[in-house]
């Protein structure tokens, strides 16, 4: 399987400007900048991008590894912060943080499948930064 993007930038870093279309056009000539990077201009950034792309990821995962187990969760929410060091110029961090509500699964497990997730998201092997979860059970 592949997918793909493409990026357009027109100009300098920092008074230039650019857009990016997904395969699907999700993304369609979504605009972004050294504003919307480094700053709070209006539209999306690399890192942002990163973090849905992590997010979404390991949530699937996390579903596929519980129903694999026999349970179905009834609700995952994940959050990932992606840190950018701009003095270092990378990325250094991914943050995940779930909620979770999955019936008559224990903490234990619960806590096993969400490692297992996240150490076998496939976003999560590609990214060569430290990666942190922080999994609550909300039943």
């Amino acid at each position: 399987m592949k997918r793909n993007a493409t990026a357009v930038w027109n100009g300098t870093i920092k008074e230039g400007k650019g857009h990016l279309t997904t395969q699907s056009s999700t993304l369609n000539q979504t605009q972004y900048s050294f504003n919307s990077r480094f700053e709070e201009g209006v539209g999306t950034n690399p890192e942002e991008l990163l973090a849905a792309a992590h997010a979404g990821c390991f949530t699937m995962k996390l579903s596929a590894e519980l129903s694999q187990a026999g349970f179905t969760p009834e609700e995952l929410i994940t959050k990932s912060v992606i840190t950018l060091d701009p003095s270092a110029g990378k990325i250094t961090k991914s943050e995940l943080t779930l909620t979770a509500k999955v019936p008559g699964i224990s903490e234990e497990e619960f806590q096993k499948y969400a490692k297992i997730a996240e150490e076998g998201c496939p976003v999560s092997a590609a990214f060569n930064f430290e990666i942190t979860l922080n999994a609550t059970l909300a039943n």
